[in-house]
C-alpha cells in the first residue's frame, strides 16, 4: 500500500509541470519520500493541501486586514493560529473555515491581538526549525509523522501518532529553548494499527557467494 502511495505522488510531478527543472524535481523527490512515510493516504494529503488553499482564500476575501491568520490542515482537521482584531473576527474566521469542503473539525487558536511583528514571526520560524531538527535524532519518533507550527513562542504539534510518540515529541518541544508552551493537536492511533505499525528493523543483505 505504501508503495502505491509513493508511485501516486511521483505521478503528480509531471502533472505539476516540473519536467526539465532539476531544482524543482529534486524538491519533488523529497516530497515523494515524505509522502511515502506519511501516515495519511495520498488522497487525504491532497485534501489537506486543498483545504489550506481554499481556507486562506476565503479568509483573505472575508477577513482581509482584520486579522493575520494561519491555516494548517492535517487529516482534514484544521488548526487556526495567528491574530484577529476582535472576538467577532476570531469567531467568524472559525466559521468560515468550518464551511470549507472536507473539513472535519477546526481548532481555533487565534488570539485577539494586533498583528505580530516581523521579528516575532522570524523567531517562530527559527523555533519551528529547532524543534524539527531535534526530532531528527529522537529515538522512537519519525520526524515526518509530526507537523510543527509555532505562533508567538507557542508550539503546536499535529500528526497521526501513538501515545508514546506524542510524549517523545512533546518533551522535545517543551525542552527546546525559547518555547513558551506546547499545545498537542494530535490524532492518536495504536502501534497495532496498520498505518501506525512500526517499520521492521533493517536486515543485512546476504553477501554474494565467492566465485
Amino acid at each position: 500500500m505504501r508503495r502505491n502511495r509513493y508511485l501516486a505522488v511521483l505521478a503528480l510531478i509531471p502533472a505539476l509541470g516540473l519536467q526539465g527543472c532539476p531544482a524543482l524535481i529534486g524538491a519533488g523527490g523529497v516530497a515523494a519520500v515524505s509522502s511515502l512515510e506519511d501516515r495519511r493516504t495520498t488522497g487525504t494529503q491532497l485534501d489537506d493541501s486543498a483545504i489550506e488553499s481554499r481556507a486562506q482564500t476565503r479568509l483573505g476575501e472575508r477577513i482581509g486586514e482584520r486579522g493575520h491568520i494561519n491555516v494548517t490542515a492535517f487529516n482534514r482537521a484544521v488548526l487556526l493560529t495567528g491574530e484577529a482584531w476582535d472576538e467577532a473576527t476570531r469567531a467568524e474566521a472559525g466559521r468560515l473555515v468550518a464551511e470549507v469542503p472536507n473539513v472535519r473539525s477546526v481548532t481555533n487558536e487565534i488570539q485577539v491581538a494586533g498583528a505580530s511583528s516581523m521579528t516575532s514571526r522570524t523567531n517562530d520560524t527559527a523555533l519551528t526549525a529547532q524543534v524539527k531538527g531535534r526530532f531528527l535524532n529522537a529515538k522512537g519518533l519519525n520526524s515526518l509523522h509530526v507537523k510543527v507550527v509555532t505562533e508567538a513562542g507557542v508550539v503546536y504539534l499535529l500528526g497521526l501518532v501513538t501515545e508514546a510518540e506524542a510524549e517523545i515529541a512533546t518533551e522535545i518541544a517543551r525542552t527546546t529553548g525559547g518555547v513558551r508552551k506546547v499545545v498537542k493537536v494530535f490524532e492518536y492511533c495504536k502501534s497495532t494499527d496498520e498505518r501506525c505499525r512500526p517499520a521492521p528493523p533493517p536486515t543485512d543483505k546476504p553477501k554474494p557467494p565467492r566465485a
